[in-house]
C-alpha cells in the first residue's frame, strides 16, 4: 500500500485517508474517490489531498475484517458478527455464558502485523446476550494478503462461549439467632438470572449439621447452593459438614479470591454444590461469581482450577467488609 498526498487529478480510486470539508459537506475519510468527488474537490480548490492506494497485495480493511472474523467463528460457539466498517468486526455474545479462548493463538496473531488486531475480554469472562467477545480491528486501509492469510490459520479455534448447560437450582440458608436471613437472596437469584438459571426454591433451615444435611439430600435441582447464616471458617464447619452427611464430597474449601475466601465446592449425587461466602449476598463480584458461571456453563471446576484464580483474584474493596484490607490512614500526629 501506497500512503501519501497526491495530486487531486490524480486521486481517482484511491482512499481518502482524511475527511475533507466541501461545498458546505465533508467527504469522509475511508471512501474511495470517484470522479465526481475529484471535481468537488478541484471546485473547492483542493490542489492535493492524502490518501491510500493498494497493490495487488492488498486487501482492503473490510474484506480483511470480515475474513479474519468468519475464522474466528468457523469453530465459534455462542457467537455472532457485526458487519464490516472502516475495517472493524465486533463478535458478540448470542446468550449468557463464559468465553473461552487460546491466549497463545491470539498473541501469536497480533504478533504477525500492526495492522492487524484482535482485543478481547479475558479468558473466563461471564457474558450477557449482545455483549462484546472481541473485537478486530484493520488499522490502516489495507493489509498485505500474506500476512493476513497467516492470521487466519492462526484463528480457527481461538474463540468460543461455553453457553449455559444448568437450567434450575435450589438456595439453601442456614438460619442463627439475630442472623441475616433472607438477606441476599435477591442478589444470588440476579446471579442465576444473568446466567439464565431459575431459582426454582429457597429452603431455610436451622444453622446445624443434621438439618442441613437432610435441605441438601432433598435437592432434585442439577445445582445446590448453600448460604450460611455464620461464616464457613474450617473445612469441618457445618456446611461441608453438612454436605458430607447428606452423601456428597466436598472437593476444595476456600479460595485465593477476595472477596470470596470462605467459599467451599463439592458434589453429590453428581450434582454440584456450592458453599456461599458471605459477600455473595451483595451483588458486587466475588470469587464465588467465577466458580458459579463456570459450572453452570459446563466448565468443569477442580482444586487446581481454584488455586490457579489467585493471580488476578485481588478485586474491589466491599464496603461492608467487617475486616476492611486496609484500616483508616494514620493521622497526622501518628507519621
Amino acid at each position: 500500500m501506497k500512503f501519501g498526498a497526491v495530486p487531486t487529478a490524480e486521486a481517482v480510486g484511491a482512499i481518502l485517508a482524511h475527511s475533507v470539508p466541501v461545498d458546505g459537506r465533508r467527504l469522509r475519510k475511508g471512501i474511495t474517490l470517484t470522479q465526481a468527488d475529484i471535481a468537488d474537490l478541484t471546485a473547492a480548490g483542493v490542489a492535493e489531498v492524502i490518501v491510500a492506494r493498494l497493490s495487488q497485495r492488498d486487501v482492503h480493511e473490510n474484506a480483511a475484517a470480515d475474513l479474519l472474523a468468519d475464522a474466528l467463528l468457523a469453530d465459534a460457539r455462542g457467537l455472532t458478527r457485526s458487519a464490516a466498517f472502516t475495517g472493524r468486526v465486533n463478535l458478540l455474545a448470542e446468550g449468557a455464558g463464559v468465553v473461552r479462548l487460546d491466549a497463545a493463538a491470539i498473541a501469536a496473531i497480533n504478533a504477525i502485523d500492526p495492522m492487524i488486531t484482535i482485543a478481547t475480554v479475558p479468558d473466563f469472562q461471564q457474558m450477557r446476550a449482545g455483549g462484546m467477545v472481541a473485537t478486530i480491528k484493520i488499522i490502516s486501509y489495507a493489509v498485505d494478503r500474506t500476512a493476513l492469510e497467516r492470521a487466519i490459520a492462526q484463528a480457527r479455534g481461538a474463540l468460543t462461549l461455553h453457553r449455559p448447560q444448568i437450567g434450575a437450582a435450589t438456595l439453601v440458608i442456614t438460619d442463627i439467632p439475630g442472623g441475616a436471613g433472607d438477606k441476599g437472596r435477591e442478589a444470588i437469584a440476579a446471579r442465576l438470572d444473568a446466567l439464565e438459571v431459575a431459582l426454582t426454591q429457597t429452603v431455610r433451615v436451622p444453622h446445624e449439621t443434621a438439618a442441613l444435611a437432610g435441605a441438601i439430600a432433598a435437592v432434585q435441582t442439577p445445582l445446590t447452593l448453600i448460604l450460611t447464616g455464620s461464616a464457613t471458617s474450617d473445612a469441618h464447619d457445618v456446611g461441608p459438614e453438612a454436605l458430607r452427611a447428606a452423601g456428597g464430597t466436598v472437593t476444595r474449601f476456600g479460595m485465593p479470591v477476595d472477596p470470596g475466601n470462605l467459599l467451599f465446592l463439592g458434589v453429590r449425587a453428581g450434582r454440584a454444590v456450592i458453599g456461599l461466602p458471605g459477600c455473595a449476598r451483595a451483588p458486587a463480584l466475588n470469587g464465588a461469581d467465577w466458580v458459579l458461571s463456570r459450572l453452570v456453563c459446563g466448565i468443569e471446576v477442580s482444586a487446581e482450577d481454584i488455586a490457579a484464580m489467585g493471580v488476578g483474584g485481588l478485586l474491589k474493596e466491599i464496603p461492608t467488609r467487617p475486616q476492611p484490607r486496609r484500616g483508616p490512614a494514620p493521622k497526622a500526629s501518628e507519621t
